[in-house]
C-alpha cells in the first residue's frame, strides 16, 4: 500500500547515501529539503524530493495523500535506554529527596533499586506487562518509535527472566522495534550484601546462561558505579556477557569516574550511558572508539544532578545521544520531546544536534541504525509530523508540550496499542 506525504514545510535530516551515526559538527549540518514530498510503500520510506519533482501521474495508486501544508516531517525519535517494566513507582522517595536525602542515602535504606525489586517480585507477569504497554503508549504519543528495555529490578534469576519474558512479549506485540537489556548487575540484593561475590558468581554461572539460553535479551548491562559493581566486577560480568553473545551497553560515570567506560570499550560496548562525571580520559578512550556516548538529560533534572556534558563531548568531535532512562525512581518519564527541551536548554544542543542525538545516534546505540533513524530510501516510515511551525526550535522551545500534529508508525498514523 502506498501513501504520500505532500506540501510539507521542511523534511529534515535526509540522507541519500546513510551512515552509521554522525559526530562533532556533523551532528549539526544535516541536510532538509524545504516544500518536500515522501512517498511511502509497504511501511517503509520510498522515494523523497522536492514537490517540483512530482507529477500527477506519480499519484495514480496511491491510497492516501496527507496534505503537511505548514508541517515539519522528521525522522521518529528513539529511546536507547529505559526501565520501562517495573511493579509500581517510588513517589515517597520524591519526597524524601525534597527533605533532604540523596539518591545513595535513599538507597542506603533499602529504596531505590532494591525497592523496585521488592514490590516486583510478587507482581504477576500479566500486570507488568500490561502497564509497561500503557507507558509504552504514551511514550509513542510524544514520538518515540523505537525502544530499549532493560530488566534489573529482579535480582534473583527467577524475577530477572520474568521481567525479560515480559519485555520481549512487548518487543512481539509491539509496533516499534524494540531491543532488550539483560541487567542482573543492578544492585546486590540483600541477602547477598556481605556475600558480593557470591552474586557475581549467580549472574555469571546461572542468569546469563539462562538468559542466553532462552535468547531473552540483545544486551547486557552493568551499573558500574561505587558502592554498586566495582571495576573488576563489571569486567567479569561483561567478558561472561559477551562470551554469551550478549553486547555490553552499560551504565557508567553517573555519580564517579572511575575507569568505567574504558572497562566497557574494552568489551565492545555499543553504547556508555549517563556520563554526568567525565574524566579528560574518559574522552580520549571515546575518541579511540566507535561506542556512542548516550546521555539522560531527564534523570538529571529529577535528580538534581550534574547533566552529561553533551556541548564538551560534541565540540571534541563525538557523537552523543539523548534517551530518556524512563524507571521508577530516578526518571518516571518517557518523554523525549522533554528531553529534546533540557538538551536545549541546559546542554546548550542546539535543536538540530539534539534531533540527531535523538535520531540517527540513537538508533545506532540501539543497533537500529539500518533500519531507522533518518530520511532514506528503505528505512522504516517511522516518522513525527510537527504542528505548523517556523524552526525546528519550536518543538524544544515548547518545553513540556506535545507539539506533533501526528505519529506515524510503519507509514500508518499512531492511535492506540491493541490490548
Amino acid at each position: 500500500m502506498k501513501r504520500l506525504l505532500i506540501n510539507i514545510k521542511k523534511l529534515v535530516h535526509v540522507e541519500d547515501q546513510p551512515v552509521p551515526y554522525l559526530r562533532g559538527a556533523e551532528m549539526n549540518q544535516v541536510k532538509e529539503i524545504a516544500n518536500a514530498f515522501l512517498e511511502i510503500e509497504d511501511g517503509k520510506i520510498a522515494r523523497f524530493g522536492e514537490m517540483s519533482d512530482l507529477h500527477g501521474g506519480d499519484i495514480a495508486g496511491v491510497a492516501e495523500v496527507l496534505d503537511c501544508e505548514g508541517k515539519w516531517v522528521i525522522p521518529g525519535l528513539v529511546d536507547s535506554h529505559t526501565h520501562l517494566v517495573f511493579a509500581e513507582p517510588r513517589a515517597q522517595e520524591f519526597e524524601d529527596r525534597i527533605h533532604g536525602l540523596t539518591y545513595e542515602e535513599i538507597a542506603a535504606r533499602g529504596g531505590g533499586i532494591l525497592n523496585s525489586a521488592a514490590k516486583l517480585a510478587d507482581k504477576p507477569e500479566e500486570d507488568l506487562y500490561d502497564e509497561a504497554m500503557t507507558r509504552l503508549e504514551e511514550m509513542i504519543h510524544t514520538g518515540t518509535t523505537g525502544v530499549e528495555i532493560k530488566s534489573g529490578y529482579g535480582l534473583t534469576t527467577e524475577a530477572e527472566l520474568k521481567m525479560l519474558r515480559v519485555a520481549q512479549r512487548i518487543k512481539r506485540m509491539s509496533p516499534i522495534p524494540v531491543r532488550v537489556t539483560f541487567l542482573g548487575a543492578h544492585a546486590f540484593p540483600p541477602e547477598y550484601k556481605e556475600n558480593k561475590e557470591g552474586y557475581i558468581d549467580l549472574i555469571i554461572n546461572e542468569m546469563i546462561p539462562a538468559v542466553a539460553r532462552e535468547e531473552l535479551a540483545d544486551y547486557i548491562d552493568v551499573f558500574c558505579e561505587k558502592g554498586y559493581f566495582d571495576l573488576e566486577q563489571t569486567d567479569r560480568i561483561l567478558a561472561a556477557g559477551v562470551k554469551h553473545g550478549l553486547r555490553p551497553k552499560v551504565h557508567v560515570n553517573q555519580f564517579n569516574a572511575f575507569g568505567g567506560i574504558e572497562t566497557s570499550i574494552n568489551h565492545g560496548a555499543l553504547s556508555v550511558d549517563h556520563l554526568e562525571v567525565m574524566n579528560p580520559e574518559d574522552f580520549d578512550a571515546l575518541l579511540k572508539s566507535e561506542c556512542m556516548p548516550v546521555a539522560l538529560p531527564s534523570c538529571s533534572f529529577f535528580l538534581s544532578i550534574p547533566y552529561t556534558p553533551g556541548r564538551e563531548l560534541i565540540d571534541k568531535g563525538l557523537p552523543l545521544a539523548l534517551a530518556t532512562d524512563y524507571n521508577p525512581g530516578s526518571t518516571p518519564s518517557g518523554n523525549l520531546l522533554f528531553v529534546w527541551s533540557l538538551a536545549c536548554i541546559i546542554m546548550k544542543l542546539t535543536p538540530t544536534e539534539a534531533l540527531v542525538a535523538l535520531t540517527h545516534n540513537a538508533a545506532f546505540a540501539l543497533g537500529l541504525e539500518k533500519e531507522m533513524g533518518s530520511i532514506a530510501v528503505g528505512k522504516r516510515a517511522n516518522l513525527i509530523i510537527s504542528e505548523d511551525m517556523n524552526s525546528l526550535g519550536h518543538i524544544p522551545y515548547h518545553f513540556g508540550r506535545n507539539s506533533l500534529d501526528r505519529v506515524i508508525i510503519n507509514g500508518t498514523d499512531f492511535r492506540h496499542l491493541e490490548p
